[in-house]
């Protein structure tokens, strides 16, 4: 007989505790959304925040026996809509599972609760003069597990990789509470499937991660700083294209577009030095240190050059970087001036990012939005951001119409519609017609054998047969 909502919450306020178990809608309501205004959300029964692995396999084995879903989430960072809530559900938020277990500097490796803040690990495991790479652009409260969960990138992707890159091995709570753990704390290692990596970038519909190890680098050099400004999108397209074939590996290879410029300018009050014609920026990185750093900003910067950049400027000067990267990290905020904003996330190759951002020039003439490209160059992952106004359903609708189709460029362009945001609740039917058929099926199937009876976030991803 399947329990009722009311046996359900005295069942986990049994197991968790009053204070764990929160069903004050003034609360649950802060707890349904993300940070993306197009994706549904629903009004969850009660937010559970258990403090470790215990509370967590009770709260999953009373909601399977109460048919009641699960929707796990972090600090509500993600973009994507894939932490919202569905009607009726637990939400089950991982921010109390917030301490590094481990850190083996012998090993290069850490062992860290999904709780745990990426900015917080990443000065934790500097200390010990290591470092983890991923860096999304809300690493200052994003957390490990969200990072896990939808494989969260990040500016130091072209050297660093992305989240999986970095995971070893993972502790995953299963749909019937069982606990796996998969994944190993050695460099290499091919005993069977590779579950850790099925697990990141699962938008939570697979399991419940409470443990991860991650592998670690040994602390980069101080970087060095190149700025290049283009009088034409063409140039820098062609310079990007140009790093790549010439097998230069900066650290960091940013790309924004005349309308983040001039955006971050004015926020800021500072200017960049790229001239009112500038129409694009790159920003590289190199932490080679010493001499390499030196010849590597200087080959950069002959590519620039040589693809008709009408402004470099390199310096070595840390605090001086950090000021130009300001300005890239600014772009979002800054467009707050003229609007709320909505950002894409659309990945296409790097000989084809002039294309799309040509493209999106084109869709904000159509729309009559503001329409603002930032991206990782290195790896081809752009963000498009469309700006309207918040009290017009006219522009929100035009708005959406833009998002929808700077996809369709971006896999016009041999791109795929999400590089590191996920597909949550936004992307369904894109993922669809990126994967076709077939894929689809095999997704489907994963998830009936993980998950039966649909319990971990129903709907993010793709819908049931």
């Amino acid at each position: 007989m399947r329990m009722g909502n009311e046996a359900l919450l005295t069942k986990l306020r049994e197991a968790l505790g009053n204070a764990a178990v929160i069903t004050d809608s003034d609360v649950t309501d802060s707890y349904s959304r993300d940070m993306m205004p197009l994706a549904e959300a629903g009004r969850p029964l009660a937010v559970v925040l258990p403090s470790d692995v215990d509370g967590v396999q009770a709260t999953v084995r009373a909601c399977a026996e109460a048919k009641v879903p699960i929707v796990p989430r972090g600090a509500g960072s993600g973009l994507s809509g894939a932490a919202n809530a569905i009607d009726g559900c637990v939400v089950l938020v991982m921010t109390k599972f917030d301490r590094i277990l481990e850190i083996d500097p012998a090993n290069r490796l850490a062992v860290v609760q999904p709780g745990v803040v990426n900015l917080d690990f990443r000065n934790a495991v500097e200390k010990h003069g290591l470092f983890y790479p991923p860096d999304p652009a809300s690493y200052d409260w994003c957390t490990i597990g969200g990072n896990l969960s939808t494989n969260s990138g990040g500016m130091c992707c072209v050297k660093y990789g992305v989240t999986t890159d970095a995971v070893l091995g993972l502790e995953v709570v299963l749909a019937d509470g069982s606990v796996l753990r998969t994944g190993r704390r050695t460099v290499k290692g091919v005993a069977g499937y590779d579950l850790a990596k099925l697990f990141v970038g699962s938008e939570g519909t697979l399991g419940v991660i409470t443990e991860a190890t991650v592998s670690l680098r040994p602390l980069p050099q101080a970087p060095g700083t190149l700025v290049a400004g283009f009088d034409r999108t063409e140039a820098a397209g062609e310079a990007v294209s140009r790093v790549v074939r010439e097998g230069l590996v900066p650290s960091l290879m940013e790309i924004m577009d005349a309308s983040s410029i001039k955006a971050a300018e004015s926020y800021l009050n500072t200017d960049l030095g790229a001239g009112s014609d500038c129409q694009a920026l790159l920003l590289c990185q190199s932490d080679a240190g010493g001499e390499l750093a030196q010849r590597e900003l200087a080959a950069l910067e002959q590519i620039c050059l040589d693809c008709g950049s009408t402004m470099t400027y390199a310096t070595e000067d840390l605090t001086e970087g950090k000021m130009l990267l300001q300005a890239r990290r600014v772009v979002l905020t800054a467009l707050e001036q003229y609007g709320v904003w909505l950002t894409d996330d659309v990945c296409v190759p790097r000989t084809r990012i002039a294309e799309l951002i040509a493209g999106c020039e084109r869709i904000s003439e159509e729309v009559g939005l503001r329409i603002a490209v930032v991206g990782h160059a290195g790896d081809g992952n752009m963000h498009p951001t469309i700006v309207y106004a918040p009290d017009s359903a006219d522009e929100f609708a035009r708005a959406r119409r833009a998002f929808d189709a700077i996809l369709e460029v971006g896999l016009s362009l041999g791109g795929t519609v999400t590089g590191e945001h996920g597909v949550g609740k936004i992307k369904r039917d894109w993922l669809a017609r990126e994967i076709g058929p077939v894929g689809l099926r095999v997704h489907r199937q994963i998830k009936q054998a993980l998950d039966p009876d649909n319990l971990f976030n129903p709907g993010s991803m793709f819908s049931p047969a």
